[in-house]
């Protein structure tokens, strides 16, 4: 795992050796749909990556596939190798009541 606090570092480095980036959307008040600007940060990011191979999503639907309602419109994000992402997509398709280790009642992004 790695974390360079850089949104274009990271994707850098995952162009250049693979992997995946996270930034989920959570409870906590104005992160419920996430921190990254979908227009200008999100679908930028998103094309170069499927242009390489890889995916780039909201761990429900594609980047590329939403239309942004406002200009600062946010939204969750992942991207990285496609099968990775993919992955990370099928654990948003599980029962609330599945435990998890990314979101169960102890998970990755619960405390």
């Amino acid at each position: 795992m790695r974390w360079i606090a850089s949104l274009v570092a990271e994707t850098h480095r995952i162009l250049i050796r693979g992997g995946v980036f996270l930034y989920p959307g959570d409870d906590r008040k104005g992160y419920e749909r996430g921190r990254l600007c979908m227009v200008y940060e999100c679908a930028a990011i998103a094309f170069l990556v499927e242009q390489a191979g890889g995916r780039a999503t909201d761990a429900i639907d594609p980047i590329l596939n939403q239309q942004a309602s406002e200009l600062h419109g946010r939204t969750p994000f992942a991207f990285g190798s496609a099968n990775k992402v993919d992955k990370i997509s099928t654990y948003h398709d599980l029962p609330e009541n599945e435990t998890s280790a990314l979101f169960g009642r102890r998970g990755l992004f619960r405390t």
